[in-house]
């Protein structure tokens, strides 16, 4: 939870040079230096009333949409993977699947270690909790789309199922793949996407260098 780089998609040197425009553009404010222990001088920073206007709309922005975000393996499965040989991309597939198991398992440990020494509020654990949830989903879709196309063969890639019906699986994705691809690039354009709400990370103070910030 103490890395930004991990939940937050930035680093801590990015992060630095945003937290100085938003003092040029009147967002935070210096509160304060400090020193602890041998650590080098930091300073404190606290939101402005003016912050705190573009802290409210930030947060409803990202709370009201339900719009969807890139999604590049689903681009990658719709129009990359005609042709391609399906045990290759199935061997593909499940090394990605491995990763998220690994990574779903290391999170929902952190989670429990976190609230057993109460370093988590709710919606800090809730958040911590969505993620994991995502991510289990995301390994349940890939345990079943490995089964289907275990069951296509060698017509799984190009959207049918060895020259007979559209491959279905799930709420009719691979129905409207093969629709996408029989139409052509003018209906590409027009693919529909499946939306997922994107959710900010909890807010916590930062000691990680000389700069930090913390709420007035």
């Amino acid at each position: 939870m103490t890395n930004v780089g991990e939940w937050g998609g930035v680093s801590v040197g990015a992060l630095y040079r945003e937290l100085r425009a938003m003092e040029r553009e009147g967002l935070v404010e210096a509160a304060r230096t400090e020193k602890v222990g041998n650590r080098p001088e930091r300073t404190v920073y606290a939101i402005t009333a003016e912050g705190q206007l573009e802290l409210t709309t930030l947060r409803e922005q990202a709370i009201r949409p339900l719009g969807s975000g890139l999604d590049p393996l689903g681009v990658a499965l719709l129009f990359a993977a005609d042709g391609m040989d399906p045990e290759e991309l199935r061997r593909n597939l499940r090394a990605r699947r491995e990763m998220l198991a690994i990574a779903v398992g290391q999170i929902a440990a952190d989670r429990e270690q976190l609230i057993a020494k109460g370093f988590l509020d709710l919606l800090a654990a809730a958040v911590m909790r969505r993620g994991i949830m995502t991510t289990e989903a995301e390994i349940r879709w890939h345990d079943e789309l490995d089964a289907a196309l275990a069951a296509a063969g060698e017509g799984a890639t190009r959207g049918r199922i060895a020259g007979g019906p559209p491959l279905s699986l799930g709420e009719g994705a691979f129905d409207i793949a093969a629709d996408i691809a029989a139409q052509g690039p003018a209906a590409s354009a027009a693919a529909p996407g499946d939306g997922t709400a994107q959710d900010a990370g909890p807010d916590t103070e930062q000691d990680a260098g000389p700069d930090s910030a913390e709420p007035r």
